[in-house]
């Protein structure tokens, strides 16, 4: 089980604006902020979800769980007008499993964004 992830980052406010965005229709948003550090988590308060200002020592990949597949479409559509770059449009990847429905965006770091629903339609 994952507690939280740290995510360095160059730049915290284009950061923030841009996972405020696609991270919304997941259910995640800001639940602290300290200077150079945001958390971002879920109603519960608690955050798991790191930006950190510090030098990145190499690209990530980060995979959010989405509720149902309509988040998936969301989180893709908000990344992109957040200024992220497509990494694959939502939809299946049956080379994963028979339900896996993924959409993908690189933020401003080339970081390899993910929101995923495991779930069948």
């Amino acid at each position: 089980m994952i507690d939280h992830v740290i995510l360095g980052v160059h730049h915290l406010d284009e950061s923030k604006h841009f996972y405020e965005n696609a991270l919304r229709p997941l259910g995640c948003k800001v639940v602290a902020e300290k200077p150079e550090l945001i958390g971002f988590g879920d109603d519960s308060g608690r955050p798991f979800f790191w930006l950190a200002v510090r030098e990145p020592s190499h690209r990530v990949h980060v995979a959010f769980t989405a509720p149902d597949r309509a988040a998936v479409d969301a989180f893709h559509a908000a990344a992109l007008l957040a200024g992220g770059v497509d990494n694959g449009p939502p939809g299946l990847r049956p080379d994963y499993h028979e339900n896996y429905y993924g959409a993908f965006a690189f933020d401003a770091d080339g970081n390899n964004i993910e929101a995923v629903c495991h779930r069948p339609a």
